[in-house]
């Protein structure tokens, strides 16, 4: 039989207490890894690290991402339960949608902070550990909007955009030290906030796609454990579209 893609490595994964998040962590341990679970909501995501097998598999931590000392604590967490930090998720993130006439700069600051202030975070303090052992994968979640730029995102897709800048900036600072930066970027994910949508907004959004259909979140955690994993052991600076072809 062969050996599980991530079997004794330690994942930490940020926004995991739901959605896209939860399915890469599930993904993760299935594939032999054990991951912590940051999200804002304590009890929330401590509930989610039971579901998914408890300490010995999983545990949950609060973590507020555009805090520094949160992050730190968060990944902490990793070293003093399971002795490192082999993968780091950036997943965290939250939608302000409104049109640049309307939108406030309190919406603006608050989506620019928790995507991108939260993924220089977690990407700038798990490279840290990971230096030290010469090796580990970073994975952070920009989004098509970050490509094409949607209607009533001007915050959200200036902070996905960002995402990949940093992402590659960061792939070339760290290669050397066996460190490898991708990003991915989905496009419609069938998850609680994309169903909230509209429902001639969630039509609109299909005719664009290829394929025909929304994606899962699995889908989304298939591609997350490609490149966490020894799979793509030669790609740093990529940006992977999980899209079904839409706007390609």
């Amino acid at each position: 039989m062969s050996r599980p893609l991530l079997q004794d490595r330690t994942a930490v994964i940020t926004g995991a207490a739901q959605g896209i998040g939860y399915a890469i962590a599930e993904t993760y341990i299935a594939e032999g890894a054990r991951v912590v679970l940051g999200d804002l909501d304590a009890d929330t995501v401590k509930q989610a690290a039971e579901r998914l097998g408890g300490p010995g598999k999983a545990i949950g931590v609060r973590c507020e991402v555009t805090d520094s000392a949160d992050v730190d604590a968060l990944l902490q967490a990793a070293l003093d339960t399971y002795g490192g930090v082999d993968v780091m998720v950036n997943n965290a993130g939250i939608t302000r949608d409104a049109t640049m006439r309307t939108m406030t700069e309190d919406q603006f600051d608050q989506v620019v902070s928790v995507h991108l202030k939260g993924t220089w975070n977690g990407t700038r303090k798990a490279a840290a550990i990971m230096r030290e052992r010469k090796s580990g994968a970073i994975v952070n979640l920009s989004s098509l909007s970050g490509k094409v730029g949607l209607v009533g995102q001007t915050n959200y897709s200036a902070a996905k955009a960002g995402i990949v800048g940093l992402s590659k900036a960061a792939a070339k600072e760290v290669a050397h030290h066996g460190i490898r930066v991708n990003a991915i970027q989905p496009g419609l994910i069938r998850t609680p906030m994309t169903e909230a949508m509209p429902e001639r907004v969630w039509e609109q959004k299909m005719t664009e796609i290829p394929l025909g259909r929304a994606g899962e979140v699995g889908e989304i955690a298939s591609v997350a454990l490609f490149l966490a994993c020894d799979l793509s052991s030669y790609m740093t600076g990529t940006v992977l579209e999980v899209t079904g072809g839409r706007l390609m």
